[in-house]
């Protein structure tokens, strides 16, 4: 199995910035990618940004430019780095992890980003 913590969340200001974290415990040699979703209240969860075991990256054109995913050296922790936040990034982040593992599907449990002046 595969263990998620998130951490980092918190409430800032328009224009301000923050750092995700996602650390993975358990059977990461099973992991092949990762990403981040988020989820505002009555909005369905949305793919914000993945990272493959080869650090190619890609994200919703709604943070491109903004938001930047990398890996620590030891690949058990993804960081989302959010800048220029905006008041539409306000949601529940969660980190998830596509695994070679049966359920090959595994969840953080969340972590709110309040972006508001």
């Amino acid at each position: 199995q595969v263990q998620l913590v998130e951490s980092g969340g918190g409430l800032v200001q328009p224009g301000e910035s923050l750092r995700l974290s996602c650390t993975a415990s358990g059977n990461i040699g099973s992991i092949y990618r990762r990403h981040w979703y988020r989820q505002a209240p009555g909005t369905q969860r949305e793919l914000v940004a993945t990272i493959t075991t080869g650090n190619r990256t890609d994200y919703a054109d709604s943070v491109k430019g903004r938001f930047t995913l990398s890996k620590s050296d030891d690949k058990t922790t993804v960081y989302l780095q959010m800048n220029n936040l905006k008041p539409e990034d306000t949601a529940v982040y969660y980190c998830n992890a596509k695994s070679l593992l049966t359920p090959g599907d595994f969840w953080g449990q969340g972590t709110q980003v309040t972006v508001s002046s």
